[in-house]
């Protein structure tokens, strides 16, 4: 359900893409690296990539 706080999250991320075009790729690629540090933490069976299968999976067990 959107809220006001959705709404101003939005509106200063649209803020900073007008000041910086490349703020956004800098993000996700930011978010991608600290996503990839969180999996290192997971035993090596368990560090396979994420696919809309495994996900489905995932939340039917």
């Amino acid at each position: 359900m959107p809220t006001v706080r959705h709404a101003d999250y939005i509106g200063s991320w649209l803020e900073v893409m007008r000041e910086d075009s490349r703020a956004i790729v800098r993000a996700a690629s930011q978010a991608s690296k600290a996503a990839d540090w969180l999996l290192s933490f997971l035993p090596e069976d368990e560090q396979r990539p994420a696919t809309p299968e495994t996900a489905i999976d995932r939340r039917a067990a």
